[in-house]
């Protein structure tokens, strides 16, 4: 791996001087030669027995990143000291990007050869215990060490091996630490508190790496102690501040093809533990019908995340989702119907994750629909606000059914943005 520094991303590190590729192979074969986990104190002493004169801080060098490229990430361990970065894409040996919330930057990491990423992409998912070979060519992983891990292989992917790393935060953020932030604004904040509160069943809506997780910790961290919360995940990534959580996570099938538990099932079992409020992680299959039903017998206050461009949009995603279990639409829509209140849209604005919309479910004509309650005013399809944070609430044609479940002008008052006739600003009088 070489790294050349250049405009649009950091350097990778002082690391070409002090490790070659013979180092490294000699290192290696020496710490593959031992049994156990690869630790500091092996690599240490595996560096020493290489007779390589490295000096202090070349010794240090060597062996972050030899502990790197047998344990950890490799020569993409650099960029996830960054507390920015959840992401990290790799399209090709001198292609790496990351994300720090404002969308894909360039980074000045490379590979040696394509042959370097892909022993990588395999490495990493099989220390998530899947495999990735021609049979697997395309592999979604948890490892230990919490990296969401997504590889495919060629002739898939046509240009090589490709890898994506989603990286998991141990900083759970409170709703009060959003709105500092500026990812939900003020009226907002009262209004999903009230959600919370009244015990509605909700679901939070966005496209990929929109926030949509963060903000379900957050929502989930003001469920009262009392609550049972049990959390449905295709890879555990909901970490609540709440006393009372369980969380079952999907496995994949084995090499056999055989031992495989999804997330239907997993709801179908959470049913028989007294969950007080039952949440899936993330609805992107046939788990959808079971969350809907539970959501219909008496699970009041649960809910999910679903990709989705906008949030009138989550009907028609339902329905295709209720399509994989053989449900018809008009059956997607009863259940719904019944089933959901409340809509959470977010979306990116100027490269900022932000609440931009909360709506209620409603049945109209047999249709389900979901009609925005409370907007910013800047939310609309290219209509993005220079400054989200002055932007106003915008009331539309679902605030009165909204307000009226949840009692909001006999429990919480006014959210800021509300006119003084009780009314947002933008109600039709």
């Amino acid at each position: 791996m070489t790294a050349q520094p250049q405009p649009d991303g950091p350097a990778a590190g002082p690391w070409d001087g002090a490790v070659d590729a013979q180092l490294l192979d000699v290192v290696r074969r020496s710490i593959l030669a031992q049994a156990g986990p690869v630790t500091d104190l092996k690599v240490a002493a595996a560096v020493r027995e290489s007779g390589r004169l490295l000096g202090a801080a070349g010794s240090l060098v060597a062996m972050e990143r030899i502990t790197a490229e047998l344990n950890g990430l490799g020569p993409l361990q650099g960029l996830v000291k960054d507390p920015e970065v959840t992401d990290i894409f790799v399209n090709a040996p001198n292609s790496v990007w990351q994300d720090r919330g404002a969308g894909p930057e360039r980074v000045a990491v490379r590979f040696s050869s394509e042959s370097e990423l892909r022993a990588l992409a395999v490495r990493l998912v099989a220390s998530g215990g899947r495999r990735l070979d021609e049979g697997s060519p395309c592999v979604d992983v948890k490892t230990a060490s919490g990296y969401r891990i997504h590889a495919v292989l060629p002739p898939i992917s046509a240009t090589g091996t490709l890898l994506s790393i989603r990286i998991k935060r141990r900083t759970v953020l409170t709703l009060a630490q959003m709105v500092a932030a500026g990812s939900v604004g003020p009226g907002f904040a009262e209004i999903l508190e009230a959600v919370i509160a009244r015990r509605l069943n909700f679901l939070i809506s966005g496209a990929t790496g929109a926030g949509k997780t963060t903000l379900l910790s957050a929502l989930l961290g003001l469920c009262p102690p009392r609550e049972r919360l049990v959390l449905i995940e295709d890879a555990a990534e909901l970490e609540p501040e709440h006393p009372h959580v369980v969380t079952m996570e999907a496995r994949h099938e084995n090499t056999e093809g055989a031992g495989a538990v999804d997330l239907a099932e997993l709801v179908r079992q959470a049913l028989r533990m007294n969950p007080g409020r039952l949440i899936v992680g993330e609805c992107r299959g046939r788990e959808v019908r079971e969350l809907l039903m539970a959501l219909n017998t008496g699970h009041c206050g649960g809910g999910g995340t679903i990709h989705a461009n906008s949030a009138r949009d989550v009907p028609a995603r339902l329905a295709a989702l209720g399509a994989l279990a053989f449900m018809s639409p008009e059956a997607v829509f009863l259940q719904g119907a019944s089933a959901l209140d409340v809509v959470i849209h977010l979306t990116r604005i100027k490269g900022r994750r932000i609440v931009a919309e909360i709506a209620v479910v409603e049945l109209h004509s047999g249709r389900l629909e979901v009609v925005t309650a409370l907007s910013l005013a800047s939310s609309g399809p290219g209509r993005e606000h220079d400054d989200p944070d002055g932007a106003d609430l915008v009331a539309g044609p679902g605030w009165p059914p909204l307000a009226e479940r949840l009692g909001l002008d006999r429990i919480f008052g006014l959210p800021p943005g509300m006119g003084d006739s009780g009314k947002p600003r933008g109600t039709q009088p």
